[in-house]
């Protein structure tokens, strides 16, 4: 009776799981696709798949160089924020007093704030200090992301008894040495997903490289696919070439890491 009662839910599930699946489709698809063939039928397979779009767009987007401008800002911006902010819960969750309390729940109001609302000043503050560059935007990122990876670490961080840091204390190991060396490698599902998170919404971000990136070649990947899409408008073939190419690097690196997501949610928020 029960898988009576589960097959409505396996249907449900399987049409979820093509409606989800239906724009990467569309966008594979008829990257394939001539303009001529785009025009005439968007959900048809390509009568003869071309690469040729690939090729150009991949040499319109300049893509390795907005490839590794991408690369670099993401990488120190997420590697910067899983240290300070395991760094920073460690200390809030192991020092418990009213002052750790009310930083802690600052921390959990912060992710509150809607960057539209701040990013006016945040702009104005930081061009007076001529940090308008790669630089500044990952000190950026660093501000915006330590929140939301800082309530995740605490909530690890609780799950592991402090007889693990008395030990150690009394073996001769600093407070440093404790963190980096005993409590940090047990963070390792967290980290995971503190990585993951910063990764997909650092790489994916548009607004804010648009207002603090503003040399010429140190354009991220979405900014870029901006200028690229506003000259290929009409050019759908090419446009969904590049749209391509800049999604594949982040979806890779998802469904490596999707376990460890799931994993270090779980413990994050609910331990």
């Amino acid at each position: 009776m029960r898988k009576k009662y589960l097959i409505p839910l396996e249907i449900l599930g399987v049409l979820l799981a093509l409606l989800w699946l239906a724009p990467f489709y569309l966008m594979i698809v008829n990257s394939l696709k001539t303009k001529r063939e785009i025009f005439e039928d968007t959900l048809k397979l390509p009568s003869s798949v071309t690469f040729d779009n690939y090729v150009q767009a991949f040499s319109e987007l300049d893509f390795f160089r907005t490839f590794a401008n991408s690369l670099i800002i993401t990488g120190a911006s997420v590697v910067l924020i899983i240290i300070f902010s395991a760094m920073a819960a460690y200390a809030l969750s192991r020092a418990k007093s009213r002052i750790s309390t009310v930083i802690f729940f600052l921390f959990v109001a912060a992710m509150l704030i809607p960057f539209q609302s701040v990013m006016i000043p945040l702009v104005t503050i930081f061009g007076k200090f001529e940090m308008l560059n790669r630089v500044g935007i990952i000190f950026m990122y660093i501000g915006f992301g330590a929140s939301l990876s800082i309530f995740l670490y605490h909530g690890a961080l609780n799950s592991i008894p402090k007889t693990l840091d008395e030990a150690a204390t009394i073996d001769g190991a600093n407070r440093f040495q404790v963190f980096w060396y005993i409590i940090f490698p047990m963070l390792k599902p967290i980290t995971v997903t503190v990585g993951i998170l910063n990764t997909i919404w650092i790489w994916n971000d548009y607004l804010l490289p648009s207002l603090v990136i503003n040399q010429k070649g140190m354009e991220t990947i979405p900014l870029k696919m901006f200028f690229f899409f506003g000259e290929y408008t009409k050019q759908w073939h090419l446009a969904l070439a590049g749209l391509t190419l800049a999604i594949i690097p982040i979806i890779i690196a998802y469904f490596f890491a999707q376990r460890e997501i799931i994993k270090g949610v779980s413990d994050g928020a609910v331990k």
